[in-house]
C-alpha cells in the first residue's frame, strides 16, 4: 500500500514536471522551408503588412530593411490599451484598441481616415485582403473571462470607407483571423475553429477543440495549425476542417501564443514556460525546452534560430533544430508578446504590469521596446514605449511601433519620407496660422 501510494504520488508529480527533450537536425527538419527575409513586396503591393506575424506561417520576419537610427514622424493616442499590433494596407494603418475603438490611419500622416466604436473588447490584430479589413471582437467591456452570456463576432469592413460588409456572430473571438484564398480562419471561446467565406461571411466548416481557442491560426501546405486553452495543438485540413493530428505532447497549461511554422516544424510556447516544437506533418514532439515562468508571446524564427521571451524577464535565441540556447539576455522586464525580426535585428517589448497576480516569478521593468542583434543579442536601440503588443510592423517607407495606448511611425533620418512629412507639416502649420 505504501509503495503504491508513493508510486502514485511520484506519477502525479511527474505530470507537473517540465517536459524537456533535445531535438535533432536530421528529424523532420526541412532546410528548404527556411523563413529567410523575403524580398520586399512590389511597390504597387496594396498590403505591405497584411496580417499578424506578417505572413500566413506567422514567421514574424519583416521583408523590409529599416534599421536605427530612426526619426519619429507621427503618433496617435488610442485612449486605451492596444494589445495586438496593427496591419498595414491600402495606404492605411489599421489599429484595434482593446476597449472597442478601431482606427484606420493614413500611413503618411497618422490622421484618422475612419474609425469605429463598439464598446467591445478586442485582443487580436486585423487582417487585410480583397479590399476588406477583418477584425475579431469579444463581448462588451469589461470582458471578464467566463462571463455568462458572452458573445462576439468577426466583422468585415470596406478598407477604404469603413462600410460594414458582413458580420459573423457567435461566442467571443480572441483570435487574429487568417486569410487564405477565399477563406478566413479564426478561433473562438466556443471551443471552435471556424472557416468563414471571406466574401459573404457564411460558415464553411467548424472544428470542435477541447477548450477555448484564443490562439491565431497559421497555414502551411493546405493545413491549419492552431492551439487551445486545453494545451493541445491541432493540425486541420484547411479545405474540410477534418483533424489530421493532435500534438503528441500536450502542454501542462494553456497555449496563448500563436504557432509559428518553419523548417517543416511548428514552434509554440505555453504558459507553462516551455517552448514546444512539433513535426508539421506528423505532430511528433521533436524538442521541448523549459525557459521560464510563463511564455505568452509567439516566437519569431529566422536563420535557424527561434527568438522568444518570458515573463521572468529573459529573452532567448534557441537553435531551431535542437532547442539548444545560442544566447540569452536580460530582457529588462516581462515579455508578453512576440518579437519581430527586421534587417538582422530582433525587436521585442517589455511590460511593466504583466503578471501582477501571477503565482510564479515575473520580472518588473518599464513599458519599452528594445532592438538587439539577432546574431548575439547585443542591444542597439530602445524606445520608451511598448507593453503588450508585438512591437514592430513596417512597410517600405516606415516602421510602426505600438506602445501601451499609442501608435508611432518612424523613418530614416534625412530620408525622402521624412523630408516629405516635415514639408507637409509646415504647410499644415501655415494654413492653421492663416485662419
Amino acid at each position: 500500500m505504501i509503495v503504491l501510494a508513493v508510486a502514485i504520488g511520484l506519477y502525479i508529480r511527474s505530470q507537473d514536471d517540465p517536459v524537456e527533450k533535445r531535438g535533432s537536425a536530421t528529424e523532420e527538419f526541412v532546410t528548404t522551408e527556411e523563413p529567410e527575409q523575403k524580398p520586399p513586396p512590389k511597390k504597387d503591393d496594396p498590403r505591405p503588412w497584411p496580417t499578424y506575424g506578417y505572413d500566413n506561417e506567422r514567421s514574424h520576419v519583416s521583408p523590409y530593411h529599416h534599421r536605427p537610427p530612426y526619426k519619429r514622424l507621427w503618433s496617435i493616442d488610442a485612449h486605451d490599451t492596444v494589445e495586438f499590433p496593427p496591419s498595414v494596407g491600402y495606404g492605411r494603418v489599421y489599429v484595434a484598441q482593446q476597449k472597442g475603438l478601431f482606427f484606420a490611419l493614413n500611413a503618411e500622416t497618422g490622421r484618422v481616415s475612419w474609425r469605429k466604436s463598439f464598446g467591445r473588447c478586442a485582443a487580436a490584430s486585423p487582417t487585410i485582403g480583397k479590399g476588406l479589413v477583418y477584425q475579431s471582437y469579444m463581448h462588451r467591456v469589461v470582458c471578464a473571462q467566463g462571463q455568462s452570456g458572452a458573445d462576439g463576432f468577426v466583422v468585415a469592413w470596406d478598407a477604404q470607407t469603413g462600410r460594414e460588409r458582413w458580420r459573423y456572430e457567435g461566442a467571443p473571438f480572441e483570435s487574429s483571423p487568417l486569410l487564405h484564398g477565399n477563406r478566413l480562419y479564426v478561433g473562438s471561446w466556443d471551443h471552435g475553429v471556424h472557416a468563414i467565406n471571406a466574401k459573404t461571411g457564411k460558415r464553411i466548416w467548424r472544428f470542435e477543440a477541447d477548450n477555448e481557442v484564443n490562439t491565431s491560426p497559421a497555414y502551411w501546405h493546405r493545413r491549419i495549425f492552431i492551439a487551445s486553452d486545453g494545451g493541445t495543438l491541432y493540425s486541420l485540413n484547411a479545405k474540410t476542417g477534418n483533424l489530421i493530428w493532435t500534438g503528441q505532447q500536450r502542454a501542462h497549461e494553456f497555449f496563448y501564443a500563436t504557432p509559428t511554422i518553419a523548417y517543416g516544424r511548428v514552434y509554440i510556447g505555453s504558459t507553462d514556460g516551455t517552448m514546444y516544437v512539433y513535426g508539421a506533418k506528423t505532430g511528433r514532439l521533436l524538442w521541448a525546452r523549459p525557459l521560464g515562468s510563463y511564455i505568452y508571446g509567439a516566437a519569431a524564427v529566422y536563420k535557424r534560430r527561434v527568438f522568444v521571451g518570458t515573463y521572468d524577464g529573459k529573452f532567448y535565441a534557441l537553435d531551431a533544430a535542437t532547442g539548444d540556447v545560442r544566447w540569452q539576455i536580460d530582457a529588462h522586464g516581462a515579455v508578453h508578446a512576440a518579437p519581430t525580426v527586421m534587417s538582422g535585428l530582433v525587436y521585442y517589448a517589455v511590460c511593466s504590469s504583466c503578471g501582477s497576480e501571477a503565482q510564479r516569478s515575473v520580472a518588473r521593468g518599464p513599458d519599452a521596446t528594445y532592438a538587439v542583434r539577432a546574431r548575439d543579442g547585443t542591444q542597439v536601440w530602445s524606445f520608451p514605449a511598448g507593453k503588450y503588443a508585438n512591437p514592430v510592423v513596417a512597410d517600405k517607407e516606415r516602421m510602426y511601433l505600438t506602445g501601451r495606448a499609442g501608435q508611432y511611425a518612424f523613418a530614416k533620418p534625412g530620408s525622402d519620407v521624412v523630408k516629405a512629412y516635415l514639408k507637409q507639416q509646415r504647410r499644415r502649420e501655415k494654413r492653421q496660422e492663416s485662419r
